[in-house]
């Protein structure tokens, strides 16, 4: 009986989000299951005995169907897109350089109004010399995007997110990740682009943290991701809130580099990832999280800096990690290409 409820009530929301056949079939179709549920579940709740065959045979053909057309929601690259995801990026790894074709290099003037450039980029791995952590609050402190850039030198970083891929017309929901409602896509961007947007744009809080890593992981890392989006481009999934995420993707690409990487709530409640990685000593540079955040907070330094070559070089200033390994006092180069 439990299950049974539970099952009522996941494709009860299931119909709500999907709205299969549009918004007035899908409220019909809404309507009808409920219908079916009450049925079901008055027939053992209340004294009509010869109802409960006719009410469980009746339940059982509508969970079939259900299930019948759960099984049809497939995911596809194939759709009508927002601007910001209407590529996809891919790469071609030649030994040493990796050519990333579509790295979004926006110019944004506000949220809605840009200029569109999808580039192809060549970067030297021999040249890998940093990976920051990024995370961007705009609701919940619990709830932050995270973004991995990767530093080449001079002031040249690309950054990989793990985005939701919106049709036009979708509206961010939280409980539409736990129903297919959106795919998953994984974009390549230049610093001046996906970051600047967040916080000069759509007026997020912005943090960054270096997180030291080996060289042969950083490669590895930076090939998981062109591995990953690779994959997306031929095989395309559906975002889910909880198990494919912009953190449990990483988590996973990161624990195939670093087997054994405990689980954490933290993983999903993204917003804490500074106090997770502290705890397994992955931050240097800093005695406590909460200097941590407090020097990595580089929103009000990217609100002063703007759309200049500067900007890589500013949002890093004074960040815990960062000046031990480079100079961040010289304006970042244009581009990002080796």
């Amino acid at each position: 009986m439990v299950l049974a409820v539970g099952f009522a009530l996941w494709a009860g929301l299931a119909l709500w989000v999907r709205k299969p056949g549009g918004l007035v079939v899908g409220r019909a179709l809404l309507v009808l299951w409920l219908v079916v549920a009450c049925f079901f579940l008055a027939g053992f709740f209340l004294p009509w005995p010869a109802a409960r065959p006719a009410s469980a045979g009746l339940f059982l053909c509508a969970v079939v169907l259900v299930l019948v057309w759960w099984a049809a929601v497939r995911p596809s690259n194939d759709r009508d897109w927002i601007a910001d995801v209407a590529q996809q990026t891919q790469g071609m790894v030649d030994g040493d350089l990796v050519t990333l074709e579509n790295v979004r290099n926006f110019h944004w003037r506000s949220a809605d109004d840009f200029d569109a450039r999808w580039e192809t980029r060549v970067y030297d791995l021999r040249g890998l010399q940093s990976t920051d952590l990024i995370l961007s609050y705009w609701m919940h402190p619990g709830i932050a995007h995270a973004l991995v850039s990767f530093g080449f030198g001079e002031d040249r970083y690309v950054v990989f997110s793990v985005e939701i891929r919106r049709k036009k017309g979708d509206k961010f929901s939280t409980l539409g990740g736990f129903f297919r409602q959106y795919e998953l896509s994984v974009v390549a961007a230049d610093e001046r682009d996906i970051l600047l947007v967040r916080t000069n744009m759509r007026g997020e809080d912005s943090y960054i943290y270096r997180v030291p890593m080996p060289p042969e992981a950083m490669r590895s890392l930076f090939l998981a991701y062109v591995r990953r989006a690779n994959r997306l481009v031929n095989r395309p999934r559906f975002y889910n809130t909880i198990t494919a995420n912009c953190t449990t993707i990483i988590f996973k690409m990161m624990n195939r580099i670093v087997p054994g990487l405990p689980l954490d709530y933290r993983l999903v409640a993204s917003g804490y990832l500074p106090e997770y990685l502290y705890d397994l000593g992955a931050l240097e540079g800093a005695g406590s999280v909460a200097e941590y955040r407090s020097r990595g907070r580089y929103t009000e330094r990217a609100l002063a800096e703007g759309d200049t070559p500067g900007f890589s070089a500013a949002i890093r200033r004074g960040v815990p990690g960062i000046a031990l390994q480079e100079g961040c006092t010289e304006p970042a180069r244009p581009g990002g290409a080796q």
